[in-house]
C-alpha cells in the first residue's frame, strides 16, 4: 500500500486471466492455447519462484510460457526473464534499450540505477495501435509514455494491463503513476486521458484493469473514464 494505493491481492481471475502476486509486484498469466500461456510482464523475484508455482497448479512446466510481453523495462518485472528462455519477449519499441540496457530511464530515483547490458533480448518489438497474436490469442497494443519513455498498456480477453502506468488508491479510484519513480507524471496524466478516449473512440470492449502493483477494478472502462474526467 505504498504511495497511497491499494495493495494487490494474489490469484484474482478475470477474463480467463489469473493475476499473481510477486511480494509488491503482479504478473498477469493469459491462457492462450492448449498448455501454453503468456505473461504480463515477468515480476520481480529472478527464481519465478510465484510464476512456477501457478504453473505448476495448472500441471504445466516452464516450457508452457511462449510469451512475455512487458509492460516497461524497470527491473521489477523482469526479474524471471531467464527462468523462461524459450518464451519470445515483446515490449514497446520505444522501450526496447531499456530493456536490453542500453539505456536508463529518468525518474527522481531511477536516474540514479546503474545501466548496463540485461542479459534480454527482446524478440519483438511492439508499435503503437498494433495486435500481436500469441497463440489464439490477440493482444492489443497501446503506447502510454509518462512512467517510462516507452511504457505500454496491454488489452487482451477485455481485460486492460496498465502495468505502473496507473493505480489504484486506496479510495478504490485510478491515480496516475508514483511520481519517485515516473519519468513525467504529466506526461503520464496525458496519455491516461489520451487512452481512454482512445477507447471511448474506438467502442473498445473492457471488463476490467489490472494494475501492476495495485490489483483489478472490475467495472469496465469507467474507472479510467474518471480519472480522465479529474484531469482533463
Amino acid at each position: 500500500a505504498l504511495f497511497g494505493r491499494r495493495a494487490a491481492v494474489d490469484g484474482v481471475e478475470t477474463g480467463g486471466i489469473r493475476i499473481v502476486k510477486d511480494g509488491i509486484v503482479t504478473i498477469g498469466v493469459v491462457p492462450v492455447g492448449e498448455r501454453v500461456v503468456a505473461l504480463i510482464d515477468a515480476g520481480n523475484d529472478k527464481s519465478g519462484k510465484a510464476i512456477l508455482a501457478e504453473l505448476s497448479r495448472r500441471q504445466l512446466g516452464p516450457e508452457a510460457v511462449i510469451a512475455i510481453l512487458l509492460t516497461h523495462g524497470h527491473q521489477d518485472h523482469m526479474g524471471a526473464l531467464g527462468v523462461f528462455p524459450k518464451a519470445q519477449v515483446m515490449a514497446l519499441e520505444r522501450e526496447v534499450p531499456m530493456v536490453e540496457g542500453r539505456e536508463g530511464s529518468h525518474g527522481f530515483v531511477t536516474r540514479f540505477m546503474p545501466v548496463g547490458p540485461a542479459g534480454v533480448k527482446v524478440n519483438v518489438p511492439l508499435s503503437d495501435g498494433s495486435t500481436v497474436t500469441v497463440g489464439q490469442a490477440d493482444i492489443r497494443v497501446f503506447a502510454v509514455p509518462g512512467h517510462t519513455a516507452g511504457s505500454a498498456a496491454y488489452l487482451v480477453n477485455g481485460v486492460l494491463f496498465l502495468g505502473d502506468s496507473a493505480d489504484i488508491g486506496r479510495n478504490g479510484e485510478v491515480q496516475g503513476s508514483p511520481w519517485l519513480f515516473s519519468d513525467s507524471q504529466p506526461e503520464n496524466r496525458a496519455s491516461l486521458v489520451r487512452l481512454n478516449d482512445r477507447f471511448v473512440s474506438e467502442g473498445l470492449g473492457v471488463k476490467a484493469l489490472a494494475f501492476a502493483h495495485s490489483g483489478v477494478l472490475t467495472g469496465g472502462l469507467a474507472p479510467l473514464t474518471a480519472f480522465a474526467r479529474r484531469n482533463p
